[in-house]
């Protein structure tokens, strides 16, 4: 990956255990102190290094290259190859997982976001790496939106670390899943508490939903370690690569889902 160009001097963790939801830091910027919450991702993005400092530095986060890489095993399982991939990149953010792609020989790159934040910093950090950078709320998504999103024939669908916490909402998944053509491949991260029986936030059963209607054909699955908490414990995720065999259904999409 690229090194990024950092303004932060230093990052400190408190001394709390809290849920993930709500960690937080205190970065050193200019001599002056300020406080982060992870999740307000709009504010973290827009200090250069503040986000690659924080959760790939000091919390060894290693979902971007995980995921990739069990796409690449799977895509040369099935002889397919990642310089076919015309990739739909669903939170996007600054451009992690849009880095291993191209890394990959991914030809074409689209990133998503809510977030105007998230497309400026790929474009500071990681200028020209997407032919295509759209913000936009995939719950909500503008004809005008749609037409150019299916306009670039796109045959991958990658989210990381994006699902769950109110970030990625089961309806904009299925948005973009949508947006994918068939045949094509999803390669996704989620906190595996979100794939529970008790799971509030309705991925599990929508992810058993598409797999029962095959929809979606789930080819590997893999526990990892997504990073470490604040107070240094381990996050686990899993990993899952499927491909799309499936179109959705109008029910599907008109549904609780989404």
């Amino acid at each position: 990956m690229e090194t990024i160009d950092s303004v932060v001097e230093a990052i400190h963790l408190p001394d709390a255990v809290v849920d993930q939801d709500q960690e937080w830091c205190e970065a050193i910027i200019d001599g002056d102190k300020r406080r982060f919450r992870f999740h307000d991702y709009h504010h973290v993005y827009e200090v250069p290094g503040l986000y690659e400092g924080l959760f790939y530095e000091k919390l060894k986060c290693c979902s971007p290259t995980r995921v990739v890489s069990l796409l690449a095993d799977m895509l040369r399982d099935f002889g397919g190859s990642a310089e076919r991939m015309r990739v739909l990149d669903v939170g996007a953010g600054n451009g992690m997982v849009g880095d291993e792609l191209a890394a990959r020989g991914a030809p074409f790159l689209a990133g998503v976001d809510i977030i105007a934040e998230a497309r400026d910093a790929a474009q500071r950090d990681r200028p020209g790496l997407y032919d295509e950078y759209h913000v936009v709320d995939l719950t909500d998504l503008g004809e005008r939106d749609e037409e150019r999103l299916r306009g670039y024939s796109l045959n991958c669908l990658t989210s990381v670390a994006a699902l769950g916490y109110g970030d990625i909402p089961p309806a904009a998944f299925v948005k973009a899943l949508d947006l994918i053509e068939t045949p094509g491949w999803v390669a996704f991260t989620i906190k595996e508490d979100f794939l529970h029986e008790e799971d509030s936030t309705g991925f599990s059963r929508l992810i058993r939903k598409l797999s029962r209607d095959r929809i979606l054909q789930m080819q590997a699955y893999r526990r990892y370690r997504h990073r470490l908490s604040i107070s240094g414990e381990p996050l686990y995720y899993v990993a899952m690569v499927a491909s799309k065999e499936r179109d959705l259904p109008d029910s599907l999409l008109e549904s609780d889902f989404a």
